[in-house]
């Protein structure tokens, strides 16, 4: 069936990085003020980092980014290019000709928005034997506007699209844009979906996540994140599956269908919450010593979810999709994968 679907039927937005990763050693980590196994945002020490990666050390190049890596999963699946589409903002520099030439070998239909404000963002995948340290720099990330959204050939691309998907990493970049595609989303009846991306977002940016939430269709998070959003907005429950239905029934603006939450728990079932109940989804347990790299791993379980929701498969079929393509990419550095996906229902 998705040989059948059309170009851009599938849009992302959000912060595209370029992830360089490449094996260290701790001298590294020192010489960087780094420790394994920690994420943190570059400051100024951390400058000459990303070039000593490129010319010192055999670094790989990967399309990263939340909402990049869960639009490259899906097209993964797909397997037919450009029906995922992106949106976000990178520099006039070679790291952004590196990043999107690496989308486009994905798959990728990009339509990045450029700026001689800040260079490209990076992300700084450091690997030390089985730890990872990220160092990240949004630079450029940050600097989209809804500007972008209103040149013609993107305007197109919004219109084409029947699903939609942020992550909340963007509400720190423009929460005017996802507002006003939310609006959009709205108006036509599309399914528009999000992520809690990360515990701080709830924390921080109550604000405008809280804003964003009454257009959400289908809410993405684990429980580490849901457990903060509950905690922020004063929800009353700690319980996992409590938390789901009491978010399944805040604030909807559109009553054509009821939102659904879905939350991770790593090792443990998925949870969907839908028409005030709960179903659990087993996650096939994956050898310690097979387990590469965590990280990707939510990325990797929205990218297989949309991939088979987009082709109107059962949610049954999404979620279980979605645990597929994690337990692929968490036995592998980086968000990648290789050869066709074999994913069977």
């Amino acid at each position: 069936m998705a040989e059948k679907l059309k170009e851009g039927l599938l849009l992302g937005m959000g912060n595209p990085l370029l992830d360089i990763s490449a094996t260290v050693d701790e001298d590294f980590l020192k010489k960087y003020d780094l420790k394994a196994n920690d994420a943190i945002l570059a400051d100024e020490k951390h400058k000459t980092l990303y070039d000593e990666l490129i010319e010192q050390y055999r670094a790989d190049f990967i399309a990263g980014g939340s909402t990049q890596n869960s639009m490259r999963v899906a097209q993964w699946f797909l397997e037919k290019p450009k029906v995922a589409s992106l949106m976000g903002c990178v520099g006039n520099d070679k790291y952004a000709k590196i990043l999107e030439d690496k989308a486009r070998a994905d798959g990728l239909k990009v339509h990045y928005q450029y700026t001689d404000k800040e260079p490209t963002g990076t992300c700084a995948v450091l690997i030390t034997g089985r730890e990872r340290s990220l160092c990240a720099n949004l630079a450029a990330a940050n600097c989209f506007s809804t500007s972008h959204i209103h040149v013609p050939e993107n305007k197109e691309l919004i219109d084409a699209a029947e699903f939609i998907y942020i992550s909340g990493f963007f509400l720190t970049v423009s929460p005017e844009t996802i507002l006003e595609v939310a609006a959009h989303a709205l108006d036509k009846n599309k399914m528009f979906l999000m992520n809690l991306s990360a515990p701080f977002l709830s924390e921080l940016f109550k604000k405008p996540m809280r804003a964003a939430l009454p257009y959400v269709d289908v809410l993405f998070g684990n429980e580490t994140e849901a457990e903060t959003f509950a905690t922020v907005n004063e929800l009353g429950t700690k319980d996992i599956k409590e938390i789901a239905l009491e978010i399944v029934k805040l604030e909807k603006i559109n009553d054509k269908r009821k939102r659904i939450v879905i939350l991770t728990q790593g090792h443990g079932p998925v949870i969907l919450a839908k028409d005030n109940t709960i179903t659990e989804f087993p996650v096939d347990q994956i050898p310690e010593e097979k387990v590469v790299d965590t990280n990707g791993a939510g990325d990797a379980f929205v990218g297989g979810f949309l991939s088979q929701l987009i082709q109107e498969k059962s949610l049954e079929t999404c979620i279980k999709c979605g645990i597929w393509a994690a337990a692929q990419i968490i036995q592998r550095s980086g968000c990648t994968y290789e050869g066709k996906p074999d994913f069977t229902p």
